[in-house]
């Protein structure tokens, strides 16, 4: 195979999962809620997943006139310098967190800092797949047991920056949340806000056995400790860190 048909048969492979990609709920202001009954997907493992890229309107020149590819064509083979979550360009640490609350009353947090990762078969049947602090364009993820969702009265997801400049209002970020059956949906953090640290993204609540998601988008200027005061959530906070990359 040449490297022209390998060139095309990649091309036409993204614009064939770029279709398959509409398959989306996007939560919005305008239409903050959807529930998981009506779409069928209130059972198996709910996947919940931050990723992030620097705006695009930060990349100096990026988008200056097509003309620079007329004059060098096979810049259109490079790829883009910002990757998703690309640590060196944005030097930005995102973290994915979840505040839980069981139907039983016990409370608590899922998140890396503490090293708090969480369980998926038993209480709080939620899950931090690991922190992700080497640009992956995976992002972080956390699953969910829906199968014990009757045990599970609501959740809260977030999105926070751990020790380095705040910079949301530089990065893109998007929760994802993929259910075991339907669409999957989307919330953009797409307000600016230079000082904010964290971030309240989505909440997962079980209201007479039927789970809702709610688009948060709720920033703060603190971090956990804020977003529990703001949600009424009444857990005590002190000043944790990450295990050092590489386990030691």
């Amino acid at each position: 195979m040449s490297f022209w048909d390998g060139l095309w048969r990649g091309r036409s492979m993204d614009f064939e999962s770029g279709s398959a990609a509409t398959n989306s709920i996007e939560l919005t202001k305008r239409h903050p809620t959807v529930s998981l009954n009506k779409q069928g997907a209130a059972t198996g493992n709910l996947r919940v997943n931050l990723s992030w890229q620097m705006r695009t309107s930060d990349i100096i020149g990026k988008q200056r006139g097509g003309s620079g590819l007329l004059r060098h064509p096979f810049k259109m083979f490079q790829p883009d310098v910002v990757q998703a979550h690309t640590q060196g360009v944005v030097n930005v640490d995102l973290d994915l967190g979840c505040l839980y609350e069981m139907v039983d009353g016990a409370k608590g947090v899922v998140q890396p800092l503490g090293s708090f990762f969480g369980s998926l078969n038993a209480p709080p049947y939620v899950k931090l797949s690991g922190d992700d602090r080497f640009g992956s364009p995976s992002g972080e993820t956390i699953y969910v047991n829906l199968d014990h969702r009757e045990s599970i009265k609501r959740l809260l997801f977030f999105a926070y920056i751990y020790d380095q400049t705040p910079a949301f209002d530089r990065t893109h970020a998007k929760v994802t949340l993929y259910p075991s059956n339907g669409p999957r949906i989307e919330i953009d953090l797409d307000e600016r806000q230079p000082q904010a640290r964290s971030c309240a993204v989505a909440s997962l609540e079980n209201v007479k056995g039927e789970l809702v998601v709610r688009r948060e988008v709720k920033f703060v200027y603190g971090f956990q400790a804020e977003l529990d005061r703001l949600y009424g959530w009444g857990l005590q906070w002190g000043r944790g860190y990450k295990a050092k990359a590489g386990g030691g």
